[in-house]
């Protein structure tokens, strides 16, 4: 290298140490934590924004501002249902008719769950749903109705005495999850399967404390039984000790029997 020894060439790369860098020829600026250039700079400020009441609201329905619903879903969800008593979440469909043989077992197993000391959560809905709301609200007990937001309007039953309703389903899906100690699944859809399966899941991969999940009504759940022994386990996609995540039964009495079997004390009773 040349030179008189006083220059600096070294550096990182092109820049040279001590040499004035050129202003920026495009616009940049931080934004909390978040740092934006060129096109993605925009003329007002945050506070500004907050402080306008008459300036545009499309803000409301941005990604960031859906993560606070998301949080205040979970703060109101966590706060309603932190001091239930032990609890069990049943599952069904909302079509099933009132005048049916499901809907009278519905009634029958909420009914026994609240005499047993257990509050009774469902979706809220009508059908399978009420009819577990509607056994546990005349047996006396608490009867929980976690709803969602639809595009066909359902709203919740009337045998609900604690009520919730979620934009969100993963967020519903937690509650029912979190503060229940098992499952009851009436034959239902393609919601009832959706519920089912990912407790299953989470049961089977060790997400959550194990606890039981029973299938009530073998003409209905044994053909599922059935597929999933001679094709996914047959075909080695799932494990054969992976049917015993799940019981199937046609009995409230053995329905009752289980859930005793692995009852725990309630949250706040610890």
């Amino acid at each position: 290298m040349t030179g008189t020894g006083d220059e600096k060439h070294y550096g990182h790369g092109p820049e040279q140490v001590g040499v004035p860098r050129t202003k920026k020829a495009w616009p940049e600026k931080q934004k909390g934590p978040v740092l934006v250039r060129r096109d993605q700079v925009g003329t007002s400020t945050t506070d500004q924004r907050l402080l306008d009441t008459t300036g545009p609201t499309d803000w409301l329905h941005t990604d960031p501002w859906r993560v606070l619903r998301i949080t205040s879903e979970f703060v109101e969800g966590f706060g309603a249902l932190a001091e239930l008593p032990p609890a069990i979440s049943v599952f069904g469909s909302a079509r099933t008719p009132v005048d049916s043989p499901e809907y009278e077992a519905g009634v029958a197993i909420g009914r026994a769950l609240a005499e047993a000391g257990y509050a009774v959560i469902t979706g809220g809905g009508p059908g399978a749903m009420e009819a577990a709301n509607r056994g546990a609200s005349e047996a006396g007990g608490l009867s929980v109705g976690l709803g969602i937001e639809l595009p066909f309007e359902q709203g919740l039953n009337e045998f609900v005495d604690l009520g919730l309703n979620f934009r969100y389903f993963f967020v519903r899906k937690t509650m029912f999850v979190k503060y229940a100690q098992g499952f009851v699944v009436l034959p239902g859809g393609l919601g009832t399967l959706d519920e089912l399966f990912e407790a299953l899941t989470l049961v089977q991969t060790k997400k959550v404390t194990r606890f039981p999940v029973i299938l009530y009504g073998s003409a209905y759940w044994g053909g599922l039984y059935e597929w999933l022994k001679n094709t996914l386990v047959a075909q080695g996609k799932a494990a054969p000790h992976d049917l015993e995540l799940f019981h199937i039964t046609d009995e409230i009495d053995e329905v009752m029997k289980i859930l005793a079997e692995t009852r725990r004390p309630a949250a706040g009773s610890i």
